[in-house]
């Protein structure tokens, strides 16, 4: 969406820049101009222009937008079953269909956006739908967040994702065609699905089997580095990862217990964008339901729930290794999948910070400046700084004290847009499990394995 060109100054505001170091600034005076912060003082510092807007904020906390590294759009977080995908997908393949999908895409992206989340990367969603709502918002059609769209995976037969999130490449001539085929409609990011996943293991004890070989992920991988687009890849098994960051995948999303040998892949790269290092994206939440809730709330099988605990402790370890061997590590929260809502990036957050064990202020700066960076955003959102995008979160409470001060936002701003008339639509009965999962201490975590 276009800047806004209104003219808004915040007063007595409390900032959280998201930076690493971050810690509260009170009396201060933040001023936005054509979308950007053009503008930080103490309060009494700064000649307010006379056909500003000023807001008096009263000491609330006033930080970056929240980023989330991972949604997919189409579905709302209710544990229901996806039956057969693809020939759902056949049905809705037609004007009336993909306008339907289109709206619920945007309804999604706005939920994302008015609990605080001003920047999403897609992870994949039907008909290149997530395009088409980006491109709307960016014409200004209606106010959203910054998407980062990837269309529709890249995925190989009876692979992840088939016939929903991802289409078929049944070699790596196929896969590169089709990612020369997204580049051109406009995707953003390229999305791979290198292992299998809980829903689609058939065996108990072994979750994210690897399904596409090594040959088609580089020849994706490369196709989309000569378009100069960033690759993510779901995967969720340490063959998996080692295949990801040998073929050059540059995000590896969920991750799985790191080697000597994964580390250095980490840490060196081989064949990643030009620029960049490769890194992992921390998804806790949709792992959590499975590992603590009954399977009949979240749907799944005594095989899902078995596999479901170990996909669950494979993506803390990995976070727990990034964070200690100095990779770098985003957060997304899989939205769609079952208990997963486009509201709750705040759990992901306070997620990480209790499983992983960081403190909240790490916790904050990877939910806004680090993912950034990692989306190559890192100097136009993700800090309270001037010159950036005016992309802001303010609360009542001080999330570095309790990370559930982001649950309900006083006010969010996107390029310097309010989005006071959006609405998040909560699920009561999810939301009361969830809350009560939050409530476990980390050792419940722990007893279930």
């Amino acid at each position: 969406m276009a800047h806004s060109s209104a003219k808004i100054v915040f007063t007595d505001a409390t900032v959280l820049d998201g930076t690493k170091e971050m810690k509260p600034q009170p009396h201060t005076t933040v001023v936005v101009e054509n979308g950007k912060i053009a503008r930080i003082a103490r309060d009494g510092e700064v000649d307010v222009p006379a056909d500003a807007r000023v807001v008096d904020l009263g000491g609330a906390y006033l930080m970056p937008g929240l980023i989330n590294m991972h949604v997919h759009f189409c579905g709302s977080g209710k544990p229901v079953s996806a039956g057969d995908a693809g020939s759902l997908m056949k049905k809705i393949d037609n004007p009336v269909g993909r306008a339907i999908l289109r709206r619920i895409i945007k309804k999604h992206a706005q939920t994302q956006l008015a609990s605080g989340v001003t920047t999403v990367r897609g992870a994949g969603d039907p008909l290149l739908s997530d395009i088409a709502v980006r491109d709307a918002i960016e014409s200004g059609r209606y106010v959203g967040p910054r998407i980062v769209a990837p269309g529709t995976g890249v995925t190989v037969p009876n692979g992840h994702g088939a016939g929903l999130f991802a289409q078929v490449a049944a070699s790596p001539q196929e896969a590169a065609e089709q990612v020369r085929d997204l580049a051109k409609n406009g995707a953003d990011v390229i999305k791979l699905f290198i292992t299998g996943g809980v829903f689609d293991a058939v065996e108990p004890g072994e979750p994210g089997v690897l399904r596409m070989s090594l040959d088609v992920a580089k020849a994706a991988c490369a196709a989309a580095h000569n378009a100069g687009l960033p690759v993510m890849a779901h995967v969720e098994s340490a063959e998996g990862v080692r295949v990801a960051l040998e073929a050059g995948v540059d995000t590896v999303e969920h991750g799985a217990p790191m080697t000597p040998e994964i580390i250095e892949l980490y840490r060196g790269g081989v064949a990643q964008l030009e620029g960049r290092k490769p890194s992992v994206t921390c998804t806790i939440s949709p792992a959590l339901p499975f590992a603590l809730l009954d399977p009949a709330k979240t749907n799944s099988t005594e095989v899902q729930k078995v596999n479901g605990d170990i996909v669950c402790a494979g993506i803390i370890e990995s976070a727990r290794s990034a964070v200690e061997h100095g990779i770098p590590v985003g957060l997304g929260t899989d939205s769609s999948c079952p208990y997963v809502t486009h509201y709750d990036m705040w759990r992901e957050a306070a997620y990480f910070a209790k499983y992983v064990g960081v403190d909240n202020a790490f916790a904050l700066h990877t939910a806004t400046q680090a993912n950034a960076e990692l989306l190559g955003l890192g100097q136009v959102t993700g800090r309270i700084a001037e010159g950036y995008d005016a992309d802001i979160l303010i609360t009542d409470g001080n999330p570095l004290e309790d990370l559930a001060a982001l649950r309900v936002p006083r006010r969010v701003m996107v390029r310097g847009v309010f989005a006071d008339d959006l609405r998040v639509k909560r699920l009561k009965e999810l939301d009361e499990d969830l809350d009560w999962i939050m409530a476990q201490p980390a050792e419940s975590l722990r007893a279930q394995r």
